[in-house]
């Protein structure tokens, strides 16, 4: 019986002509047909393979044939969109049967050859999986789609793209999706009901056994570096891959495997869907939607199909945490039982270490292992996962990491880091441990190539086989893998590399369960010469009106601020469907960008826009004078915000001011006032209210009035007032003041506890440093006493304040009465003799500032600068030091020259200083270049032993700097939490 199918595309229009030799009962167009009728209807029995040996399959077909063979009964469950109580069930035979029959159907069509491409388009998991294999078996290369654009032309250009690069191919997809074709030429369209419509065909239409050369699958990239690229998967590597993941954690003797993601995703494809069938155990496939929507739900199909292994990345675990928080979940009847569990696999963006203790704690409760969740890095280049971290979060709150360990690699890949210096020379440079560098793999399951596509490929390998991933990470000593974040989403900010995934993540820890979605992406304002921070976001049901809309938008700019020096751009959209969504869950965020500058957001940003503005305008302070009004408008100057929109008691720390935003305030007060404002009364005074009462002495003219006389010394100044916990004391370096503490005070702002600073005398006019150690920790511990009378004390010094705050905690131990629970020395040795040089002080202090440059600095100081007369010295760098620089800092030269007084001071006091005696507790926090040897000989001076804090710190970016305060925070919280203060 010979049929005929014939599919045309001719103007936007589809003709199906059928010729048939004999009549057929039509079949239901379902959405997707129920897999038992699949079964039913599939009657012709494929050959048995002649190997049924895993070891022996060499393509995916092979496998195929033998799961169906002896493991007949394993279970494909489907759950449809929106009903999570009603599955439809296939088997393995079935499917093998089914597909087959399909595969004869697809060698029929026009146009087909053996080794083509077939594009696959379904949303229904059922219909991915079946036209897969349907494909495979009919000896093609299926290509699965990943969810087109909503955005006609992007949509348009998407698949102009893909009918290029694939040659015209052939496209199976349901008759409701044929509109999103439209128009676009080269594509063969085919529906899915109308080939299963046909009669059966005869056996003398299957594939070949052994299949073409050529890849198993194209897996289309998700296009977040320009067009998609189709990176080519053989048979040997998705089988090296699905090897080397089951070797990774034994999981339970039938134990079966829970998907959500879309099947475009090789996490879907590889991780899930082959994985499970390699084993022989049921897979049970859900719909995104219905999973991310609800956590709980999640938990329950964990439970009740008695799952082994799954997936939720760190937005989902967040979104988990913060169900669980509101809801008692635990007990009754319907508690999850999660013994069955064994890996949560996490990736796609980086798990925030708090984020996945929290999560792994619920998992616990129900059975799961604590060491379930298990983050991991892989690529659609890698077949998915292939590094895992087995010791989560154990081994990072161990080491105090704000980020998880993507662990070690698994049998078939392996890893180096490289340094960007042998770019070009044909050498290679290893990084050391904790280095940051090129992330590149190599082995068995790394695909060898773009599809149609040599100049991507030969950009992404180098000649000694090692892919280049696009990501720069860093391997720590225990040989465990940290990324850093990709290339591309790096945004330089004031000179500062930033990660966007970073920000983003710092985003939402601020904000946690009061976000659905947010997005942190680079843009630039029309007309703008660098790029800034853009933050789009979908708020959480529960946000419901203006004021927590407002709120939420100033957390935002506050914590971006504070991590980067930078003011962000920030807009709320009302649905995330609005936003490019991948399978895996993760948003685009050149994908965003692209819709952000073509316009598409703008209705939604500029009513955003207006209801933050309508709400300020209705609960701001207006300014009751022309001197506050006037500070208002330095400060939105410097904010780059509207001055109607800041009230006159909102504290500059509110608006998100950093340690640079300070001086510049400074200078434009200055400038316009003609005085000498001191930095010092803007951190006391921090309101327009308070600022201006402040400052009006300065402008009386009456020079004998005692107002104008400099206020006492008090060495105290308050970073955050209130909390239930003890104080934290921070101790400054000798160059710097309290500033240098800003951005690490805003990040412990959720640690409820008070903050302190003690300033060092001299910075300010009329005030004369401490000529002694033992008048400084005097005038520091009575101020103490004065703001904390009673213990116990909780005190961090950094640099050369380690050794202040060491003296201070020995003396006010000496009280009987009073203990010191905590002790953080930041970045200082104990023993710190150095030769002491007035000029060199000055020097090192100019470049540190930026006022002078580093190649004047190592000029001068090789030429003999130091052996100057010190009035020379200083002359001889004013005259090219950077005026600019030192009026955007509010340093005058006076000032310059007070602030190295009292930097040489501190170090004279301390240059021939030998520490004695021992305090009760010391932790030490160091940076990774730190001399490890060095630090730890605070062991000597403890009498309990001493805690070690790696912290991340590279030369010229200090531990308490804006794109290292956040991470520091984290272990510094850490570490007062395990000292129980």
């Amino acid at each position: 019986m010979a049929t005929e199918l014939v599919f045309r595309w001719h103007q936007s229009l589809l003709s199906t002509v059928f010729s048939r030799t004999q009549k057929k009962k039509p079949q239901k167009p379902a959405c997707c047909r129920p897999p038992h009728e699949v079964a039913a209807a599939a009657t012709a029995t494929p050959p048995t393979p002649p190997n049924l040996n895993p070891e022996s399959w060499q393509s995916l077909q092979a496998m195929l044939r033998g799961i169906a063979e002896t493991k007949p009964s394993g279970r494909l469950i489907f759950y449809a969109t929106g009903h999570l109580s009603k599955p439809q069930e296939a088997d393995y035979r079935s499917l093998y049967k089914q597909a087959t029959q399909n595969s004869r159907i697809i060698r029929s069509l026009g146009g087909f050859h053996e080794g083509c491409t077939v594009l696959i388009h379904f949303q229904c998991h059922w219909d991915n999986i079946l036209w897969f294999w349907s494909v495979l078996l009919a000896n093609a290369i299926p290509v699965p789609s990943s969810p087109l654009s909503n955005v006609p032309e992007h949509r348009r250009k998407h698949l102009q793209h893909l009918s290029a690069l694939l040659e015209g191919p052939i496209c199976i997809t349901r008759a409701e999706k044929l509109d999103l074709f439209d128009g676009v030429p080269g594509i063969r369209l085919y529906t899915a009901e109308a080939m299963l419509s046909q009669p059966l065909m005869s056996a003398s239409h299957d594939g070949p056994a052994r299949p073409h050369s050529g890849p198993a699958v194209l897996m289309l990239t998700s296009g977040s570096t320009g067009h998609a690229k189709a990176a080519r998967l053989s048979h040997r590597n998705i089988l090296a891959a699905i090897r080397g993941k089951a070797s990774v954690r034994k999981l339970p003797a039938n134990g079966p495997f829970l998907n959500w993601i879309g099947f475009d995703h090789v996490a879907s494809l590889v991780e899930s869907h082959l994985h499970a069938m390699y084993l022989g155990v049921d897979q049970i496939h859900v719909h995104a939607v219905d999973v991310l929507s609800s956590p709980r739900s999640f938990l329950r199909l964990l439970s009740y199909h008695r799952v082994a292994r799954s997936f939720a990345p760190n937005f989902f675990l967040a979104k988990l945490v913060a169900a669980m928080k509101t809801e008692d979940y635990h007990r009754g009847p319907g508690r999850p039982d999660l013994r069955n569990l064994v890996m949560l696999a996490s990736g796609g963006e980086a798990n925030d270490v708090e984020t996945v203790a929290a999560a792994a704690a619920i998992l616990a409760r129900y059975g799961a292992p604590k060491n379930v969740i298990t983050p991991g890095f892989g690529m659609t280049e890698t077949c998915a996962g292939a590094i895992f971290n087995l010791d989560c979060p154990n081994y990072d709150v161990h080491n105090n990491r704000p980020f998880a360990s993507l662990g070690k690699c698994m049998p078939g890949i392996e890893v180096r880091i490289t340094l960007p210096t042998g770019i070009g020379t044909g050498t290679v440079t290893l990084a050391r441990p904790n280095e940051p560098g090129n992330l590149e793999v190599r082995g068995e399951v790394v695909f060898n190539g773009y599809y149609r596509n040599s100049a991507a490929t030969a950009d992404a390998f180098l000649p000694d086989c090692w892919f280049r991933t696009g990501d720069t990470a860093l391997l720590d000593k225990e040989g465990n893998l940290y990324l850093l974040g990709r290339l591309s989403d790096v945004v330089t900010l004031n000179g500062i590399r930033f990660s966007t995934a970073d920000i983003q993540t710092w985003v939402d820890q601020e904000l946690g369960s009061r976000l659905s979605r947010t997005v942190c992406f680079p843009s630039r304002a029309k007309g703008g010469l660098t790029d800034q921070i853009t933050v789009a976001y979908v708020p959480s049901p529960g946000v419901v009106d203006a004021a927590d809309l407002v709120d939420m938008h100033d957390k935002i700019v506050e914590t971006c601020l504070i991590s980067t020096g930078s003011r962000p751009q920030v807009f709320a959209l009302p649905d995330d469907r609005l936003l490019p969504i991948t399978s895996l869950g993760k948003i685009s965020r050149v994908k965003v960008r692209t819709l952000f500058d073509t316009g598409i957001f703008d209705q939604h940003i500029t009513a955003y826009n207006t209801l933050i503005q309508t709400h300020r305008a209705r609960s701001r302070g207006l300014p009751t004078s022309e001197a506050e009004s006037h500070i208002l408008q330095d400060v939105a100057d410097i904010l780059n915000t509207d001055p109607a929109m800041i009230g006159i008691d909102t504290t500059i720390f509110d608006l998100g001011f950093t340690s640079m935003d300070l001086p510049r305030l400074k200078h434009r007060i200055d400038t316009r006032l003609a005085i000498d404002l001191p930095i010092l009364t803007l951190l006391t005074n921090p309101t327009a209210r308070l600022l201006a009462t402040a400052i009006a002495p300065l402008l009386s003219p009456c020079t004998s009035c005692t107002s104008n006389t400099p206020a006492p010394y008090n060495p105290v100044v308050t970073l955050r007032p209130t909390g239930s916990k003890s104080p934290l004391w921070l101790i400054h370096p000798d160059a710097d003041d309290v500033t240098v503490f800003i951005n690490l005070a805003h990040h412990l702002s959720d640690d409820d506890r008070p903050i302190y600073a003690l300033r060092a005398r001299g910075f300010e006019q009329g005030e004369t440093p401490f000529t002694s150690l033992e008048e400084t920790i005097t005038t520091y511990h009575a101020a103490m006493r004065t703001y904390q009378p009673t213990g116990p004390y909780t005190i961090a010094g950094y640099a050369s304040g380690g050794i202040l705050a060491f003296e201070l905690a020995k003396l006010l131990e000496s009280d009987s009465e009073t203990s010191v629970t905590f002790l953080g020395v930041i970045n200082a040795p104990p023993h710190i003799k150095t030769e002491m040089n007035f000029n060199l002080t000055l020097l090192h202090l100019a470049h540190s500032l930026g006022i002078v440059t580093e190649m004047y600095a190592v000029g001068v100081e090789s030429a003999g600068f130091g052996d100057l007369d010190p009035d020379d010295a200083t002359a001889r760098l004013l005259a090219v030091a950077d005026k600019a620089r030192m009026a955007e800092l509010g340093i005058s030269v006076d000032g310059l020259e007070r602030r190295a007084k009292v930097a040489y001071g501190m170090q004279s006091m301390l240059a021939e200083y030998e520490p004695q005696g021992e305090v009760g507790v010391v932790d030490v926090f160091h940076a990774v270049e730190e001399d490890l040897d060095r630090m730890s000989r605070w062991a000597e001076f403890a009498a309990s032993p001493v805690m070690m804090h790696e912290v991340v710190g590279q030369p010229g970016c200090h531990v308490l700097g804006p794109e290292n305060a956040l991470g520091f925070a984290t272990v510094l919280k850490a570490a007062m939490r395990d000292r129980g203060v």
